[in-house]
C-alpha cells in the first residue's frame, strides 16, 4: 500500500522533533542553565552553532530543551481532552435527546465559548502562571473538542444494523460503547488528537509568550520569542530560530493528521490504489 506523500513528511519532520527530544535529556551542545553573559548575543560559531541569546545561552540548547516544555505541556494537554472529551461524547451519543445530552452538550458549549487563553487568565489569576496551568487551560479547551468529534461520530454507529443486534443480545450501552463503538472511531480520534497536538504546540508557545505558560529559568519556544522582541532589531536570529521551530513542528504535526486522515478514509485509499 502506497502512503501518503504528507503522511511521510509528517513523520520525518515529527521524527526530528522527537529526536532532539530524547537527545536533550542525555545531551546538549551546552548546558542551559549556566549564563555566560561575556558571549551574549554572538552569531552562530564553531562553539554556538546558532549562536546565543541575551543571557548567553546556546540557542540549539535552548531549543532543544524548549521542545521539551511545549511537546510535554500539548502531550498532557490532549490526554485530558481526550480522557474526559471521550467518555462524555460516548454517553452523550449513547443517550441521545436525553437530559443527560442536553447536559453534557450545554456544558461542552460554555467551555468551548471561551478560548483556552482566556482559560489560562482565569487559572493563572487564582493559582499563578506556570507549566502546569497551561496544560489545564489547553487540556479544558480540549474536552469539548473530543466530546463533540466523538458524539458525531459515535451518533452514526449506533444506527448501524449490528449495534442493533448487540442490543437484542441484552448488551447494555456502557459496554456496546466500549465494545463496538469506540474501536470503530479510534482512527478518527487518531486523527483528531493529532490536530489536537498541534494545536496544543500553539497554545503553549502564546501562553508562554504572554508569560502565562513556563516561567523563566525554564526554556520554551514561546518565552524564547517574548525574550527575543527587545532584540528584533539588533539580532533577529532570536526570534526566527524560535519562531521557524514552532512552524516546521505545527507544520509536521498537520501533514501527520492529514496523512493519517487519507490513510484511514478507505474512500481516498481506494483511489490511491
Amino acid at each position: 500500500m502506497k502512503l501518503p506523500v504528507q503522511l511521510i513528511l509528517g513523520l520525518f519532520l515529527t521524527a526530528i522533533f522527537v529526536i532532539a527530544v530524547l537527545l536533550s535529556f542525555i545531551w546538549t551542545p551546552h548546558d542551559v542553565s549556566i549564563l555566560t553573559i561575556p558571549d551574549k548575543l554572538l552569531p552562530a560559531t564553531d562553539k554556538y552553532w546558532l549562536g546565543t541569546d541575551h543571557l548567553g545561552r546556546d540557542m540549539l540548547s535552548m531549543l532543544m530543551v524548549g521542545a521539551r516544555t511545549s511537546i510535554a505541556v500539548a502531550i498532557v494537554a490532549v490526554g485530558i481532552g481526550i480522557g474526559i472529551g471521550v467518555p462524555l461524547g460516548l454517553m452523550a451519543a449513547a443517550n441521545r435527546g436525553s437530559f443527560l445530552d442536553e447536559i453534557i452538550m450545554r456544558g461542552n458549549d460554555l467551555v468551548f465559548a471561551f478560548p483556552s487563553l482566556v482559560i489560562a487568565i482565569l487559572i493563572t489569576a487564582v493559582f499563578g502562571p506556570s507549566a502546569i496551568n497551561a496544560i489545564l487551560a489547553i487540556g479544558i479547551f480540549n474536552i469539548p473538542v473530543f466530546a463533540r468529534v466523538t458524539r458525531g461520530a459515535a451518533l452514526s454507529i449506533w444506527t448501524l444494523d449490528y449495534i442493533l443486534a448487540a442490543r437484542t443480545f441484552g448488551k447494555g450501552a456502557f459496554r456496546i460503547s466500549a465494545e463496538h463503538i469506540l474501536p470503530n472511531i479510534a482512527n478518527l480520534l487518531i486523527v483528531q488528537g493529532t490536530i489536537q497536538f498541534s494545536l496544543g504546540i500553539l497554545a503553549e508557545a502564546g501562553l508562554s509568550y504572554v508569560g502565562l505558560g513556563a516561567q523563566p529559568p525554564t526554556p520554551s519556544w514561546g518565552r524564547m520569542l517574548a525574550d527575543a522582541q527587545t532584540f528584533i532589531y539588533t539580532n533577529p536570529m532570536l526570534a526566527f530560530l524560535p519562531g521557524i521551530t514552532i512552524v516546521l513542528m505545527v507544520l509536521g504535526l498537520n501533514l501527520l493528521g492529514d496523512g493519517l486522515r487519507d490513510l484511514f478514509d478507505p474512500r481516498i485509499r481506494r483511489q490511491r490504489e
